[in-house]
């Protein structure tokens, strides 16, 4: 079950929140609880109880950990713990292959299921685990407390990766209000349309381009296909993120932003601190510093940030490619710490923003393509160097019927949103343009709001195309 499906959005939903504001707060986290394991159930039944085996294993470490002694020997269980059940599911399927390959062994390789959101939720209890023994956080007492944060619906298939110490107190007590209640509404509301209205019908074009070989395109329909994904996979994600935070708020809780507008960066390392910023700042705490950060002497500093980026992209999927985008990626911002930023700095805005965005849709060919030898064969059409030419039908096409799809998730991928917000707050601070101010956004918004959840189910009851990038990791 997804957010973006009528069948969540017209049965679950609704039910759920009936549910939930008519029982006592003592019931509530009872209630979402079971609500969450029904929603991890209803898409993989058996799955469910390796999510309670995962609950059951990190509430027992974490009792270990702070009521006895050999903490450090209790951690190291528990990570490896959550590591074998991530490794076993995730990347068993990846090592047999390449044991097979490098040692011509015929080792049985039965490729596994992969479970919903099992990158999202092992990482989240592998934080309680660690801020439990960093004490940065009490333990957790209350089984079905624990139970909670580990398998919350909102965020459990796809994020944002949610810190034990950021939500520990909201388990136990958060304010359940009209504005809040609202303030997420509208937040689902527009991530429910980045995703229904911007990602899907982008996605259709980027499978279509990305589905030809890539020896048969020509320049403009290979920048339309990465363009498209480019633009897919951040309308897809941020806006399954903005649903997530937006769900959290009708429920009482607050969880930490995931996205802020990555395409306006002006270099690589803003980039990453704009784009899932719960992953990178995850990496951040609980690898790097840990490796030592950059206190060890500039040559551990860039070996401690190859680390943490070449574990990034094997974060997001068993396959080399994945690990050569994230060692891709850690080159460059080791690049831009030995200097390369301090000259990007001085070049005209636009070319820093240039600068990015090539980097970044270079990156997503390595992402979206399935091995090397398609994404160098991609590369080369991107560049000029096949013989199909600048433009073919193909592209012309699309340029006719599609542009203006690509001009929407360019627009609405540049900050907005936020500035329109920025300016009525402005407007209501003026005392002549208060009431045009006030009317806009109590009197026009809701309406706007209808306008959108009405054309969302739309799409919704017409299309049948209607993916989620993310469910693979």
């Amino acid at each position: 079950m997804v957010f973006s499906s009528l069948l969540f959005l017209f049965v679950f939903l609704p039910i759920v929140l009936i549910t939930y504001f008519v029982v006592p707060f003592t019931l509530k986290n009872i209630l979402l609880l079971i609500a969450s394991l029904f929603f991890y159930a209803w898409g993989e039944p058996a799955y469910i109880f390796l999510m309670l085996f995962s609950i059951l294993m990190n509430y027992i470490f974490g009792l270990l950990i702070h009521y006895k002694q050999h903490k450090k020997t209790y951690t190291a269980l528990a990570v490896v713990g959550n590591l074998t059940l991530l490794g076993y599911y995730k990347y068993s399927s990846f090592f047999i292959e390449n044991i097979n390959a490098i040692f011509n062994t015929q080792i049985a390789n039965e490729p596994l299921p992969l479970p919903i959101g099992i990158s999202f939720f092992t990482f989240q209890a592998m934080s309680y685990i660690i801020d439990i023994y960093r004490k940065d956080a009490m333990v957790q007492r209350n089984l079905f407390n624990l139970a909670l944060y580990i398998s919350l619906f909102p965020q459990l298939v796809a994020g944002p990766i949610v810190r034990y110490n950021t939500i520990a107190e909201q388990l136990k007590s958060r304010i359940h209000n009209i504005p809040l209640f609202a303030d997420g509404v509208r937040q689902f509301i527009i991530g429910l349309a980045k995703k229904v209205i911007i990602a899907n019908p982008l996605g259709e074009i980027a499978d279509n381009i990305f589905a030809a070989s890539p020896n048969e395109i020509s320049v403009t329909t290979a920048w339309i296909g990465i363009l498209a994904y480019t633009l897919q996979i951040y309308f897809d994600f941020s806006g399954y993120s903005d649903m997530a935070i937006g769900l959290g708020k009708i429920f009482g809780f607050k969880f930490p932003a995931n996205f802020n507008y990555p395409y306006i960066s002006k270099s690589i390392s803003d980039f990453w601190r704009r784009w899932h910023i719960s992953l990178s700042s995850w990496f951040r705490d609980y690898v790097y510093i840990p490796l030592g950060g950059n206190r060890k002497g500039v040559l551990k500093t860039y070996r401690n940030l190859l680390i943490v980026w070449t574990l990034t992209g094997f974060w997001h999927g068993a396959s080399w490619t994945f690990m050569a985008w994230g060692l891709y990626y850690g080159i460059i911002i080791s690049l831009e710490r030995a200097g390369l930023k301090k000259i990007l700095s001085r070049l005209w805005s636009p070319l820093q923003h240039l600068y990015v965005l090539i980097i970044v849709m270079v990156g997503w060919v390595f992402f979206r393509a399935d091995n090397f030898t398609y994404s160098y064969e991609y590369l080369q059409s991107m560049f000029f160097l096949n013989e199909v030419g600048l433009i073919d039908y193909t592209a012309k096409l699309y340029l006719h019927d599609k542009a203006y799809l690509l001009l929407l998730g360019i627009t609405f991928s540049l900050p907005v949103y936020p500035w329109f917000i920025n300016k009525l707050s402005q407007y209501e601070a003026n005392r002549r343009l208060r009431p045009l101010a006030v009317t806009i956004r109590y009197g026009i918004g809701p309406f706007l709001y209808m306008f959108l959840f009405t054309l969302v189910t739309m799409f919704l009851v017409n299309s049948t195309y209607n993916p989620f990038i993310y469910f693979q990791f």
